[in-house]
């Protein structure tokens, strides 16, 4: 993630195409360096929140969800097989679950040719593409949670039951582990990643505007420099699992907004590519968010 680290996090879109392009080119370098490792990939999302506004994107079947009000929504696309087939109405999702293709990807880091990163971030399902797009800089409120997980957790569980589980657990935590342990019980087949981030119930954005007059005297001209400071604090829980072991850790962050990105890269199950707690939610209920920008 040099790219992140050279931003100053005015430029997120340019940051994370160059991002993603690097792991990708990491990943197919590491891969041409061994014949047993010909074909290997891995699926990527992220989320950077800048202040209390959150940028997405996305290669791959992995997912981002945005829980809010009770409700739960999958911001990404899934760049499957199975998805186009959804979309053109050839599958249902009931049915797209069983099917051979179900892991075919269409899209994915270490491919031979760079994959592009979706920033559709879609607040209903009917979404234009571009409307979507001009969700980026979602603002999030108190008590929103969003999950980032992969296939492995989604293969086995309905998105109402992950809302379910998710209401019912007091910390982010509990939560993970729950998921996690419901997969797995069911059959757990596939890698789990899980990563929950919720905003405090208390958030309040807080900018400090320090003003300070220099005597900079060029050509007779005086500059003015502003000073934004923006500091915000979000809870973090992050449980992977591979195979039946789990590994589990809880971290709390505490950082400036151009430096929060939240990356989770997830592995296939298979080396070849062929063509998912925190606070309990408020009974208050909060709007969805209107969608601003032309579809």
């Amino acid at each position: 993630m040099q790219a992140v680290a050279r931003s100053d996090g005015r430029n997120i879109r340019d940051t994370i195409e160059d991002a993603v392009l690097e792991a990708s080119e990491a990943i197919a370098a590491h891969a041409a360096s061994n014949e047993n490792l010909k074909g290997m990939g891995a699926t990527c999302v992220t989320a950077w929140i800048v202040g209390d506004k959150l940028h997405t994107a996305y290669v791959g079947d992995s997912r981002i969800y945005l829980i809010r009000s009770g409700r739960i929504q999958q911001l990404t696309v899934d760049h499957s097989w199975v998805q186009e087939a959804i979309d053109k109405g050839v599958l249902t999702p009931e049915a797209a679950r069983q099917h051979p293709n179900v892991h075919v990807i269409r899209r994915y880091l270490g491919s031979p040719t760079p994959p592009e990163p979706d920033f559709r971030l879609k607040l209903f399902n009917d979404e234009g593409d571009q409307h979507a797009e001009n969700n980026q800089g979602l603002a999030l409120l108190p008590s929103d949670i969003l999950l980032l997980c992969s296939d492995g957790l989604t293969d086995l569980l309905w998105n109402d039951e992950i809302l379910e589980v998710i209401r019912s657990k007091p910390t982010l935590k509990e939560a993970s582990r729950a998921l996690i342990e419901l997969a797995n019980a069911r059959g757990g087949h596939d890698n789990i990643t899980v990563v929950l981030i919720s905003v405090p119930a208390n958030f309040k954005l807080v900018v400090r505007k320090n003003i300070n007059w220099m005597p900079w005297i060029i050509g007779g001209m005086a500059s003015l420099i502003l000073m934004l400071g923006v500091a915000s604090v979000f809870a973090l829980g992050l449980f992977t699992r591979s195979g039946r072991a789990t590994l589990t850790l809880t971290v709390t962050l505490t950082s400036t907004p151009s430096r929060t990105p939240v990356v989770t890269v997830t592995p296939p199950p298979t080396m070849t590519i062929l063509p998912t707690i925190a606070l309990p939610i408020a009974p208050t209920y909060t709007p969805w968010p209107t969608n601003t920008g032309t579809p």
